[in-house]
């Protein structure tokens, strides 16, 4: 038996090799990659770009340290700063740091007004990361068991609900900032109303509270714009990135604009391998490839022929309640639990994953072509009818 901390439910399979939207097991079977690692493989397995610039980069210089100047941390920090208008970033290598530094700026932006127990509004069914603070912001009350005390200063509201955060302005005068998702990812693929963002962005302006919207999921082009919350013209104080950042390789940032700039001061904060020369190569290869190949309104596109598919494929399936997303996030919400499906599906050579136990989740890579996404339709629609008994 591996000597590996039993705290994943692994599936019965090993990857040996990638190409584009395909994996291949130890027998060299395929699989159709409708996952792509949970929205982290944004440009698939082994894309020949990246590939050249990661062993390029490799040869040169991996890692040096914070300690000094890093020309490739400066290039990356430049390049998201001009695509989200936000003014600072920092990196780390994970969405649970990133989420880690977005709080501690809040604390520090509240500690600076004078605010000695600083809290921050968070989300039902959200979910921000596994570490300490980050696992006490998450909405999830199944993945905090046990893991008490929590860290305090959370005050949670429902999703996508501005009376009840109005109704937590109105009586805690402790806030300093909220911290939400554009869509929720682990949550079950739900997603924010513009009117809703908007309307937080107002009461953040009117409190001097920060505004801080958790990308980690759903940003870099996966839902057609850079970032999700782009779609709404809304501009936020603090955001966090990961996943798909990297394409594989770990690296999370933490951007700030307005009044969350400069909150940091020298010694605020840091990270040993956060902004390394190989991990800030791999993300400006991934945002220059999105960008070069028009991968974000290529996502949006094939997002919306898949939903269509799908809602075609099971229109007269009464147990689908929603089919609902934006670009290549995509959740197919059922009226009971579906874990199973999972592997059904990898038993006929397609990746998914179920979420909030009703949901099947789709992250395909921005590189997914046409005839993948009727591939996942055609195989998906037929394991749900089978798994459903239709």
């Amino acid at each position: 038996m591996p000597h590996l901390m039993n705290v994943f439910a692994r599936l019965p399979i090993a990857f040996t090799h990638g190409r584009g939207a395909s994996v291949y097991d130890e027998q060299g079977r395929r699989y159709l990659d409708a996952l792509a690692g949970i929205a982290v493989n944004t440009l698939g397995h082994a894309h020949p770009r990246l590939v050249e610039a990661l062993a390029l980069q490799a040869g040169r210089l991996i890692h040096t340290s914070n300690l000094y100047q890093i020309r490739e941390q400066e290039r990356l920090a430049d390049k998201l700063t001009q695509i989200s208008g936000m003014d600072e970033a920092f990196f780390c290598n994970s969405g649970c740091e990133a989420n880690e530094a977005a709080i501690k700026l809040a604390r520090l932006h509240g500690h600076n007004k004078g605010i000695d127990q600083p809290a921050i509004i968070v989300m039902e069914k959200a979910f921000h990361g596994r570490t300490l603070a980050t696992l006490s912001a998450t909405g999830n009350r199944k993945v905090q068991a046990g893991f008490e005390p929590l860290v305090a200063g959370f005050v949670r509201v429902p999703f996508d609900d501005l009376a009840a955060v109005e109704a937590v302005a109105q009586n805690n005068a402790n806030v300093v900032a909220v911290l939400f998702e554009p869509i929720q990812g682990e949550g079950g693929i739900r997603l924010a109303h513009d009117e809703y963002m908007q309307g937080l962005r107002r009461i953040c302006d009117a409190r001097g509270w920060l505004y801080m919207v958790d990308e980690v999921q759903c940003g870099i082009g996966r839902t057609g714009r850079w970032f999700a919350h782009q779609h709404a013209g809304v501009l936020p104080d603090v955001m966090t990135l990961a996943k798909g950042l990297g394409s594989g390789i770990p690296i999370g940032a933490c951007l700030s604009a307005g009044k969350a700039a400069g909150v940091f001061k020298l010694g605020s904060h840091g990270s040993t391998f956060g902004g390394n020369p190989f991990a800030c190569i791999a993300a400006l290869t991934t945002l220059d490839v999105i960008e070069q190949d028009g991968l974000m309104l290529h996502a949006q596109a094939l997002g919306q022929t898949i939903r269509d598919g799908l809602r075609e494929a099971l229109a007269d399936v009464t147990a689908v309640t929603e089919i609902r997303g934006d670009g290549l996030m995509i959740g197919i919400e059922l009226d009971r639990d579906c874990g199973e499906l999972v592997q059904l599906a990898l038993d006929a050579g397609l990746l998914i994953n179920v979420t909030a136990d009703k949901v099947i989740r789709l992250l395909p890579p921005l590189i997914f072509s046409e005839a993948e996404a009727q591939e996942l339709v055609t195989t998906l629609s037929r394991l749900i009818r089978k798994f459903l008994g239709n």
